[in-house]
């Protein structure tokens, strides 16, 4: 099957050149994004990988009432746009609610369905219609192969501008699996996709400040296997200092380890898009 391309600015996602989403896992106050994005792109422009910054105004899904959440739509998007406006990077952002896809869709190139909500209809619905590139997380609930249900919510629409992310398969209780059979299953939809590598290690039920909450041993096998598998693009949340991040403080990667983390997995890339041809 061949794969559609979906372009995000200058970017060809579903082309042979791997691409990068990354920046911390929900917007911070202005200045540690800023400084992430002039560190993603001395990285990407070293290693000629295109970047998609990445960062949530509302992260909806937090495990208890306490634990920060964002700045909210409005704060968000406008530190994104300075972002965007400075850096020159596509955005991706996600939503949790139909009423935020039109302001979003205003300053983000990249609309994300979190994988909790993946099978919500009207999101989605209201997602698709804007236009914009969606990309769908895979939910940790569903099998990979039914990932085309929402897809198709999203085609039924006239979009055609999607992308798949791979983010794990709930695995007994509070731990997440990533079977190889799921970039198979994902590339089968005909569209691009992006692994998330970061979100695969986070362990459930424990605070995300908890050094337990993750398990970054696994970053550089997963990571490897993912770049193998055939994907197109690599999903890591990163930050200048994880430990004190606001969220998902023991997934995320240093930033300080992100080129060296990035070398073997591009060089992987490389070998695995001559030998598909």
């Amino acid at each position: 099957m061949s794969k559609k391309k979906v372009n995000v600015g200058n970017i060809v996602c579903g082309a042979d050149q791997l691409f990068l989403i990354s920046g911390p896992c929900v917007i911070e106050e202005e200045s540690i994004m800023m400084k992430v994005a002039e560190q993603l792109k001395e990285i990407t422009e070293k290693l000629n990988l295109p970047l998609i910054y990445k960062s949530s105004f509302q992260k909806d899904n937090r495990s208890s009432v306490d634990y920060y959440m964002g700045p909210g739509l409005e704060e968000g998007l406008k530190i994104l746009e300075k972002i965007k406006r400075e850096f020159g990077f596509p955005l991706l952002t996600d939503i949790h609610y139909p009423n935020q896809v039109k302001p979003a869709a205003e300053v983000v190139d990249i609309i994300q369905i979190p994988a909790y909500l993946v099978m919500q209809t009207t999101l989605v619905v209201e997602a698709a219609k804007s236009g914009s590139v969606i990309n769908l997380k895979h939910g940790q609930f569903l099998a990979p192969e039914n990932m085309i249900k929402p897809v198709q919510k999203i085609e039924a629409q006239g979009n055609y501008n999607i992308i798949l992310t791979e983010r794990g398969y709930t695995f007994g209780y509070n731990d997440l699996i990533v079977d190889p059979r799921s970039f198979y299953h994902l590339n089968e939809t005909g569209y691009p996709v992006v692994f998330d590598v970061t979100h695969a290690i986070r362990k459930y039920g424990i605070p995300s400040a908890d050094p337990s909450g993750g398990a970054r041993q696994y970053l550089p096998v997963l990571g490897r296997a993912g770049a193998a598998a055939g994907i197109d693009g690599l999903f890591i949340e990163t930050h200048t200092c994880p430990s004190e991040a606001l969220c998902d403080a023991a997934s995320q990667l240093d930033i300080s380890l992100l080129e060296e983390f990035l070398k073997p997995l591009i060089e992987i890339h490389n070998i695995e898009v001559k030998y598909r041809k």
